[in-house]
């Protein structure tokens, strides 16, 4: 039996529930309703133990149906949802009257890589809710697809340092740009010297294109230089699934990280990448 592994970034979406705007101009294959069952057989050959649902729109609808779907799902263990960040009074609110006491509820994320603003973060009302986050020991999960994402965050660590946070999929280093992954590595490192950033290792399939299958010795550079940086108790792993699909399927996600991370850091350190970093992130039971 393989070793435990916690899936920290699994998408459900189901279109009568929710509306998913960025999938209208999405690969076909997504463009429908993904249930939580469909990777069952496979996570259980797999040995993941526990999973995380994270948003994929900036809607309640999106946050109140994964919620749902983590109360009938017995290994599921935690959703990162939305809030209206821009509106810090009905964030407090939602969080009072209707987050904070589901014990589902464990971190929130925006669509910010969909904002035309790059530094949507930094907007006064944002930060006031990120604070608010922060307060109550939300975790806040970062999207960031282009250079100016990551600086935006790493002033937020500067202004908010008590709020924890994590970039998803590595924040997309740009492989096959040597320039662009150059300033890619600066930014990281630099995130990487506060200690409540956290990296997740995750949506490293698809290369820049989107759609183009990248392979485990291209991306093992990658995941070396994260743990490097962030060290081995800030680094975990999630498959993206279903917009991993986009590569390939999600056994095949999984076996290319496990080859990769076992290769690359001893039994201990890979016991904390798949199951005990993101147990203590997530504060999951």
């Amino acid at each position: 039996m393989f070793n435990p592994i916690i899936d920290t970034h699994i998408h459900v979406w189901d279109l009568d529930h929710a509306r998913y705007a960025w999938l209208d101009n999405e690969n076909p294959v997504l463009k429908r309703t993904y249930n939580i069952h469909e990777i069952e057989s496979d996570r259980k050959e797999l040995n993941i133990v526990k999973g995380v649902l994270v948003q994929a729109a900036n809607n309640l609808e999106d946050t109140d149906w994964m919620l749902e779907v983590a109360c009938h799902t017995d290994w599921i263990a935690g959703v990162v949802g939305w809030l209206p960040l821009q509106d810090p009074l009905k964030t407090e609110q939602l969080l009072a009257e209707k987050y904070l006491t589901n014990k589902y509820f464990k971190g929130v994320r925006h669509l910010i890589h969909n904002e035309t603003n790059v530094q949507w973060l930094l907007q006064e009302t944002v930060l006031q809710s990120l604070e608010i986050l922060a307060g109550h020991n939300i975790a806040y999960e970062i999207v960031a697809v282009q250079l100016e994402h990551i600086e935006a965050a790493i002033a937020v660590a500067k202004k908010i340092p008590s709020l924890r946070m994590v970039f998803d999929h590595l924040s997309q280093p740009p492989i096959n740009q040597n320039q662009k992954f150059e300033k890619w590595a600066e930014l990281m490192k630099e995130a990487a010297k506060h200690p409540n950033f956290y990296a997740k290792i995750s949506g490293l399939g698809l290369a820049e294109d989107n759609q183009t299958m990248r392979k485990g010795d291209e991306i093992a550079p990658c995941i070396s230089f994260a743990v490097e940086q962030f060290g081995e108790n800030r680094v975990f792993c999630g498959s993206d699934w279903p917009v991993s699909l986009k590569a390939e399927s999600y056994k095949e996600t999984w076996q290319c990280y496990r080859e990769v991370i076992e290769k690359l850091f001893g039994q201990a350190v890979s016991k904390k990448i798949f199951c005990e970093n993101a147990q203590q992130f997530y504060k999951l039971p």
